[in-house]
């Protein structure tokens, strides 16, 4: 018995318009699982239990994505005709940044925040990240229409923690939803100036119900939409984010990319001082800082840190003081050394604040040409005041609070350390130097201990050095 075959004849207006690319084939999308990092977003196809790329344990996270509709034609049925401009043909809107008043806020953010940029916040918890954005949206919205969306915290303990800051304004909305699509409709018909979102780790997207709020695939969707949001509507977006453990903003690394700027808030638990820290920024400079207060009436801007913390300092054996630029302003911060003899096989290393392969540098170099052995001595180091220091300007400062607790000596009263110091013992002079000047002659410091090649023009007293055995000089007993 034959068979029978039918044969469908497709009309030839409808195989035109396929082949014009006016009908899009779609087929459906496929489900495709995959394992991301959320330290250094390295993917692989099953869960790993360290990261090969950044050796970071237990950071790896389900990633679902769907595939993109596929096409018969290069030209899709959405797709529209770019309009290109020269660039005398784009015409520059002077737009005027949002003030806060709170200066070491605005001076962090470049001026302001400005309309259309996309802003991130991140830090330990409990450093005061909420506290800290419920007061500047009071601030900016005594002129200006702000939305606070709190996915974190109920409505009812965002009014306890306003009246705790004494939060009165009327123009100051909120609402404590976390479901994305919601929050940029609601945003697309109020118009406010500012949007922000505490924080982006709960935000959730109900078209991907198949994974979890914070995950890698759900941050990089909701930071998408909030830039694309931020940009089409010229509104200021501001969300919160958390940190890993090692300090570092929790999340797909692509997050870093799409937001104009990235503060980080920083300071120790048993410390009162907040640092607000640019560590990148499109419209403004990276590595300024701001310094706050925490209170109970919240965080209070400390206008003159080199002040507060030279109240602070204390002439002591291993204490010494240097001073340090940070973005564009000097600051004067306190090192406190404590040596004592091992009691164990291995000496210990505990340092804070500074890094420690610095610390162990800087006794190594003392060790070899000055014959201390600080290899049978445990060694105790931190920044007083819970502040980081990142430069090799404080060298110099270093090397003698190590020296003045070995030898038990104070060093000179009013004075402050500037140089590096080489791997041959060698003291090298610094940049900005006149910065460092002036602030030394603005507190009424009385000597400067630097590198003898170091040309400076002071009405201090200088201290040159050239070397590291010159610096046994300012311990003549020993």
């Amino acid at each position: 018995m034959s068979k029978v075959y039918k044969i469908c004849v497709l009309p030839a207006a409808f195989l035109n318009h396929v082949f014009s690319g006016e009908i899009k084939l779609k087929f459906m999308a496929k489900i495709k699982t995959s394992y991301r990092c959320t330290n250094c977003s390295y993917q692989s196809v099953k869960w790993i239990g360290c990261c090969p790329s950044c050796n970071e344990w237990n950071s790896f996270s389900e990633s679902v994505d769907e595939s993109s509709e596929i096409g018969v034609s290069k030209k899709s049925g959405n797709a529209t005709n770019l309009k290109l401009f020269k660039l005398e043909d784009i015409k520059i809107d002077s737009q005027t940044r949002m003030v806060s008043g709170v200066k070491e806020w605005d001076n962090v953010l470049g001026g302001g925040v400005l309309p259309g940029s996309f802003i991130i916040l991140t830090g330990d918890p409990g450093i005061g990240k909420s506290t800290l954005l419920l007061q500047i949206a009071d601030k900016i919205s005594q002129n200006k229409k702000v939305a606070y969306f709190s996915s974190e915290e109920s409505l009812e303990q965002v009014k306890g923690r306003s009246v705790r800051l004494g939060i009165t304004s009327t123009n100051l909305l909120f609402s404590d939803q976390s479901t994305l699509e919601d929050i940029i409709f609601t945003c697309e018909q109020l118009k406010p100036d500012l949007v922000i979102l505490d924080s982006i780790q709960n935000c959730h997207i109900s078209s991907q119900s198949h994974s979890y709020p914070g995950t890698v695939a759900q941050m990089r969707e909701a930071a998408f939409f909030l830039m694309r949001f931020a940009k089409e509507n010229n509104i200021a977006v501001l969300i919160t984010g958390h940190i890993t453990k090692d300090g570092q903003m929790a999340g797909p690394k692509v997050l870093e990319h799409m937001v104009d700027a990235v503060f980080y808030l920083q300071g120790e638990d048993r410390w009162q001082v907040r640092v607000l820290r640019s560590v990148k920024n499109r419209f403004g400079n990276i590595n300024e800082v701001g310094f706050f207060e925490m209170h109970e009436k919240g965080l209070i801007e400390i206008g003159n840190i080199n002040q507060y913390v030279l109240s602070e300092a204390s002439y002591n054996p291993g204490s010494s003081l240097v001073c340090c630029i940070e973005g564009s302003r000097p600051l004067l911060l306190e090192l406190q050394a404590l040596c004592v003899d091992s009691k164990f096989g291995m000496p210990q290393r505990v340092v804070t604040g500074l890094d420690p392969k610095q610390v162990v540098l800087i006794a190594a170099i003392l060790e070899k040409y000055l014959h201390i052995k600080f290899s049978t001595q445990d060694i105790f180091f931190k920044v007083s005041g819970g502040f980081k220091i990142k430069e090799s300007s404080a060298d110099l400062g270093i090397a003698l609070a190590l020296l003045s607790s070995y030898f038990r000596v104070t060093l000179p009263q009013k004075s402050v350390a500037v140089a590096e110091i080489s791997l041959t013992g060698q003291i090298k002079p610094i940049n900005q130097i006149g910065a460092v000047i002036k602030e030394t002659e603005r507190f009424g410091l009385e000597s400067i201990l630097l590198s003898k090649g170091q040309n400076v023009k002071t009405s201090c007293k200088n201290l040159g050095f050239q070397n590291v055995y010159e610096l046994l000089g300012l311990f003549p007993e020993k």
